[in-house]
């Protein structure tokens, strides 16, 4: 929505070193990773090894042990929250951000109704939860055991409602780095400990609703009264401008894969500060948050497929130039993406792709979509052996081979 107001304009460039600082991706941050976790509101997790790599591009001295001994210790899980998609968290974001998204994971429910008629949801979770906090459970496991119980119902959308209705984390040693695991569900109370858990985010469903024959109740009406534990959206409008600010009421929705988020923008107007990009479009920030001038010096960074960074806005001008859309994905796949002057301006992949992905042991292959200055190639040189060795396991000071071509050749 174009604003009514006159408010400061912020250029692409100008919106560009402000989320970039918010990102800690204008030079590497002396942070502990699970102070970055929090601070970043959790990291895309799509993959295993990307919050890793997210990590290592924003903090300094970061090493892939570090969010490893927080996975195994639990301190950061990874579960399904924003946009539906998954997220490694810490342990209190965990617990407070699972019911802000429920409006999310009920209408992916919504979309499976047909085949859960005659299925009370309450009992369908208080089931799963009981079957998964027993022991930790694959999907096809918690698919066969609701089947097993409601024969009539569609397993799909037996497992997809458990999935949606219950916090559910992956166990380790899934999304430990240098191990592997299957994925094993339970529920985040079960996984975290109960102690000051918000509710889960099916309670607010009657245990004795009785199920219509035709059409249950899915998802909750909309005006069913919210967990009281859940996540303060105005805590959550706050925290996304610290961590991707400036932005519009739109540019968070696309982060939250929520709707109908101005009411809590309205509410915050009185603390918040007013701009306009480039379209007129009114944005919010914090008022003391950094807005950096907008030549100041961006390093070069690698970061993973799925990236924060280039999915949280709206208009992602911000950092992908209109010039280059489309170039970052191919289907539905993500391409590792190559920072410079802070913009997308490349491509990167392991010379000897793994089926991990993460094999750096041969070095990187480089595809940039233009010419660049020589000394700007030097800094990626010098930032993709870092990336090898710290990543990689190369040894200390070696120089591990960087190839400029297309990743496609």
């Amino acid at each position: 929505m174009a604003s009514r107001t006159t408010h400061p304009v912020l250029d692409a460039r100008a919106l560009n070193r402000a989320t970039l600082a918010r990102q800690l991706l204008l030079g590497r941050a002396g942070m502990a990773a699970r102070d970055a976790v929090g601070h970043l509101v959790g990291l895309q997790a799509q993959n295993v090894k990307p919050p890793y790599f997210q990590l290592h591009a924003r903090l300094a001295g970061f090493a892939p042990a570090e969010l490893a001994g927080l996975m195994e210790s639990r301190q950061v899980v990874r579960m399904v929250t924003l946009r539906s998609t998954l997220h490694t968290h810490t342990a209190h974001d965990a617990r407070t951000l699972r019911p802000l998204v429920q409006p999310a994971r009920d209408r992916e429910v919504n979309q499976f109704r047909k085949g859960l008629v005659g299925v009370d949801p309450a009992r369908l979770a208080d089931h799963a939860r009981a079957f998964v906090e027993d022991e930790p459970r694959t999907m096809g496991e918690i698919r066969a055991e609701l089947f097993a119980r409601w024969p009539d119902a569609d397993p799909r959308s037996l497992a997809v409602a458990a999935r949606c209705l219950l916090p559910l984390v992956q166990v380790t040693p899934r999304g430990v780095w240098g191990r592997s695991g299957q994925v094993r569900l339970t529920t985040v109370e079960h996984w975290l400990g109960a102690a000051d858990a918000p509710a889960s985010p099916a309670s607010h469903i009657a245990p004795d609703a009785p199920a219509s024959p035709a059409a249950p109740d899915w998802p909750p009406a909309p005006d069913a009264p919210a967990s009281p534990a859940a996540a303060s959206v105005d805590d959550a409008v706050l925290r996304y401008l610290a961590a991707f600010g400036p932005a519009s009421v739109k540019d968070m929705q696309v982060w939250a894969g929520l709707t109908r988020l101005k009411e809590a923008f309205e509410r915050l107007r009185p603390r918040l500060a007013a701009f306009s990009d480039a379209n007129g479009v009114e944005l919010f920030d914090l008022p003391d948050a950094p807005r950096p001038d907008p030549d100041t010096p961006a390093p070069p960074r690698f970061l993973p497929e799925f990236d924060n960074l280039l999915l949280s806005h709206a208009d992602r001008t911000r950092v992908i130039a209109p010039e280059v859309k489309g170039r970052t994905w191919t289907g539905n796949q993500a391409h590792r993406t190559l920072l410079v002057d802070g913009f997308v301006a490349g491509l990167w992949k392991p010379s000897t792709e793994g089926d991990t992905g993460a094999d750096l042991g041969s070095g990187i292959t480089v595809e940039l979509f233009g010419a660049v200055p020589e000394a700007t190639r030097e800094e990626i040189v010098a930032e993709a052996e870092l990336l090898v060795t710290t990543m990689g396991g190369a040894p200390a000071g070696a120089r591990g081979p960087v190839r400029f071509a297309s990743i496609h050749g």
